[in-house]
C-alpha cells in the first residue's frame, strides 16, 4: 500500500517547534543540574583529600602545624576555582593529635546558585616514639 504525502492542517503547524521550545529549557536545566552537583561532590573530596594532606604534614614527628598548611596551601591550588580555599584551620590540635578544617567554595554553573560553601575534617594522632614495653 502506497501512501501520499501527508498533508498537515493549518492547525498543526510548527507544533513540533513550540514542543521544543518548552522542553529544551528544561532538559537543559536537569543536565546543567546534574553538572552542578557532580561540581559539588568534587570539591567535596578536594576538601577532604586537602585536610588529610594537611593532617599527614603536621602528623610526622618533628613537623610543625605550618608544615601542614604550606601542604594544604600547595593542594588546594591545583584547584583553582574549582574548590576556592575559604577557611583552613588547625584550631582543635593539641600536643597529642592534629585536627584539620578545610572550607572550600565551589564554583556554580547555574545562574542565580552561588557556589556553595564545603566544611570537611580530618584528625589523626601525631606519630611518636615509644620504648620497648610501651613507654613513651
Amino acid at each position: 500500500m502506497i501512501l501520499g504525502p501527508r498533508v498537515l492542517r493549518p492547525s498543526d503547524r510548527g507544533a513540533v517547534t513550540i514542543s521544543l521550545a518548552i522542553l529544551f529549557p528544561t532538559v537543559l536545566f536537569i543536565v546543567l543540574m546534574v553538572v552542578q552537583a557532580s561540581l559539588w561532590w568534587y570539591a567535596s573530596q578536594a576538601a577532604v583529600a586537602a585536610a588529610r594532606e594537611g593532617v599527614e604534614a603536621g602528623r610526622v614527628r618533628g613537623a610543625t602545624l605550618a608544615d601542614g598548611d604550606a601542604r594544604v596551601g600547595e593542594f588546594l591550588g591545583r584547584f583553582d576555582n574549582l574548590a576556592r580555599p575559604v577557611r583552613v584551620s588547625h584550631d582543635g590540635s593539641d600536643a597529642d593529635s592534629v585536627e584539620y578544617v578545610v572550607e572550600v567554595r565551589t564554583q556554580s554553573v547555574l545562574p542565580f546558585v552561588d557556589g556553595r560553601t564545603i566544611v570537611r575534617t580530618a584528625r589523626a594522632p601525631r606519630e611518636r616514639f615509644t620504648a620497648p614495653g610501651g613507654t613513651p
